[in-house]
């Protein structure tokens, strides 16, 4: 009974977002989940909490040692140019990506190269047995005597192996699959995940313990599992790439210790995954000779510009309603360029099919590539080629204008690097490197001067 002889009532809090409702729903009208409201006991009032002894004294910042946010290199320099240098002593690093992605492959060399250079360290599996695990080490040449395997799905097994070997680094593939029979709940539950990653957490922090964990993800691309785990960790990185492709990249989404939007590049082999330092030549086709519907962009991933081809084709239709397909593209900005081409440049694709792709399996989100696409559909749609040693940046508005983009001197720099002589920018671009010949364009009606004529427009005085 409460207080004046009402009942209290059992609270009920969502896992994901942590909102409460009085009665139990199937979803969380917060953040739309489904199956993550649970019942959270009867919720008591809030009183006056008198002070305890803290588990350790507070110390200046300046008499903390910097040993103890030291950087250890793992070895694989794609992977410390992600975590921002390397790994840091008690830190926790989800890994997640789709299945057959290569995560497991990509953590095995990781766990060689540590045992290489840096320590022993122990990689728990959950999903393979110890034996499965040694094929895959013989196939990639990934053998050390001072790497160690187990196979335990259970958590305390998991912390026995810690305090057997005691590792310098953990890597547990994955945490879905391990469970606490402390805690109620199937593997891979939101409780279970839950108690997991906190009991490793701890164990991170206790020792100062690099951990590294793989996550699920669920078919819409996000991480399985609740959204706090995301919160408990230091570092979330994402695997991506297409599997009929060997091309993989490693995308920062999270990081305490350095920069969270940094890129690395990887490329699967058959001994097993290499890091690539430049990866420009991945994303740009060589042609023996110039071909209609194809502009070159510079991209920006993280920190690292990079290369990317625009290809487009243009073919006259027989359908009531023409088909737009965009592939490594964002399809809501390729079909904004369309309707900018057809309107302000009087480019007639109304009853023509578009196809607009990018070379690699690269993925192109930023608009620093709409003049790119713009240029790519123009050439097609005239079927005129573009200038082999150009490259386009910039972002088209509504009505026509060419928008400045950041990083363009960095993004020229590297189109110099790999051969290009000419560039179509906005105006007012800023310091351009030497050896490229800047084309400052306004608008798209002077860009239709590049695809009319087969080259660049005059520079303007």
């Amino acid at each position: 009974m409460a207080k004046n002889g009402k009942v209290a009532r059992a609270a009920y809090r969502c896992a994901e977002c942590g909102m409460e409702v009085p009665k139990w729903v199937g979803r969380c009208p917060e953040c739309q989940a489904w199956g993550t409201i649970e019942e959270r006991g009867v919720a008591a009032p809030v009183t006056k909490i008198s002070a305890g002894a803290p588990s350790s004294p507070a110390r200046s910042i300046t008499a903390i040692a910097a040993s103890e946010t030291a950087v250890t290199k793992t070895g694989i320099e794609e992977l410390d140019r992600v975590l921002g240098g390397g790994i840091v002593p008690g830190a926790v690093v989800l890994l997640a990506g789709e299945p057959g992605v290569g995560k497991s492959t990509l953590l095995l060399e990781v766990v060689h190269q540590w045992a290489r250079g840096n320590g022993t360290a122990l990689y728990v599996t959950g999903e393979e047995s110890a034996g499965q695990v040694r094929l895959r080490a013989e196939r990639t040449g990934a053998l050390h005597d001072r790497m160690y395997l187990a196979a335990e799905s259970e958590l305390s097994a998991v912390l026995g192996h810690v305090d057997t070997v005691a590792p310098s680094l953990l890597i547990l593939d994955s945490v879905q699959t391990v469970a606490s029979a402390e805690v109620d709940g199937v593997p891979g539950g939101v409780t279970q995940v839950r108690a997991v990653t906190a009991a490793l957490v701890a164990l991170a922090k206790e020792r100062g313990l690099p951990v590294v964990l793989v996550g699920h993800v669920t078919k819409e691309g996000s991480i399985a599992g609740p959204r706090v785990l995301e919160h408990l960790v230091d570092a979330v990185l994402q695997f991506e790439g297409d599997r009929h492709s060997t091309l993989r990249l490693l995308r920062g989404v999270k990081n305490r210790f350095g920069a969270a939007d940094e890129v690395g590049c990887f490329e699967l082999v058959a001994g097993g995954i290499d890091g690539v330092a430049d990866p420009s030549g991945l994303f740009v086709s060589r042609h023996t000779e110039a071909a209609p519907g194809t502009a070159v962009t510079v991209v920006v991933e993280g920190k690292r510009p990079m290369l990317a081809e625009v290809q487009a084709l243009v073919a006259p239709s027989t359908l009531a309603n023409p088909r737009r397909a965009c592939s490594g593209l964002d399809s809501a900005r390729v079909a904004m360029v369309l309707a900018v081409t057809e309107k302000r440049c009087g480019v007639q694709l109304g009853s023509s099919d578009v196809y607009t792709a990018t070379v690699g399996g690269m993925k192109v989100r930023e608009p620093a590539a709409d003049l790119a696409v713009a240029l790519a559909i123009a050439s097609a749609a005239k079927d005129i080629e573009l200038p082999a040693d150009l490259v386009a940046l910039g972002e088209v508005g509504l009505v026509g204008e060419v928008r400045r983009v950041p990083d363009i001197s960095r993004r020229l720099a590297e189109a110099v690097r790999l051969g290009f002589t000419k560039a179509l920018v906005p105006p007012d671009c800023g310091d351009i490197p030497a050896g490229i010949k800047a084309l400052p364009v306004s608008s798209m009606g002077e860009v239709m001067g590049v695809v009319q004529n087969g080259r660049a427009p005059a520079k303007r005085k």
